[in-house]
């Protein structure tokens, strides 16, 4: 299952340009989906530019914390049958969706993404397409 993660407040909290705090539980619950075969795709609004490599300081966060990336704003999988910009997913993990659970960690500069009720439902779909 390919489930596509936006990166500022939803793993870290929103410092952009920086990198923020990480959100708690995100970091164990990407492994734990990784671990039971998601394919995580990065999928964010941080980019390169000459200034500052804002995307590859955020692919390296996430290495450096064991998540291995399928991908990183796009699917691999889909070059034979779309030329698409938008990474395709079967589920997609952003604060800024529409219903998604937030929580509000003392210290943060904003909502971020409620991982206890977002983690579980998820693997449980992950799982029931293993």
């Amino acid at each position: 299952m390919y489930v596509c993660v936006d990166f500022d407040g939803t793993i870290v909290d929103h410092r952009y340009p920086d990198i923020g705090q990480p959100v708690p539980g995100a970091i164990k619950w990407l492994k734990r989906l990784q671990e039971r075969g998601a394919r995580l795709i990065l999928y964010t609004m941080r980019a390169d530019d000459p200034g500052r490599a804002l995307l590859s300081e955020a692919v390296r966060y996430l290495q450096a914390e064991g998540i291995i990336l399928y991908g990183v704003n796009r699917n691999p999988d889909q070059d034979a049958w779309t030329s698409s910009p938008k990474a395709y997913g079967e589920i997609y993990i952003d604060d800024a969706a529409f219903g998604c659970p937030l929580i509000f960690p003392r210290g943060f500069a904003r909502p971020c993404v409620d991982w206890k009720k977002v983690g579980p439902p998820v693997e449980h779909m992950v799982l029931s397409r293993s």
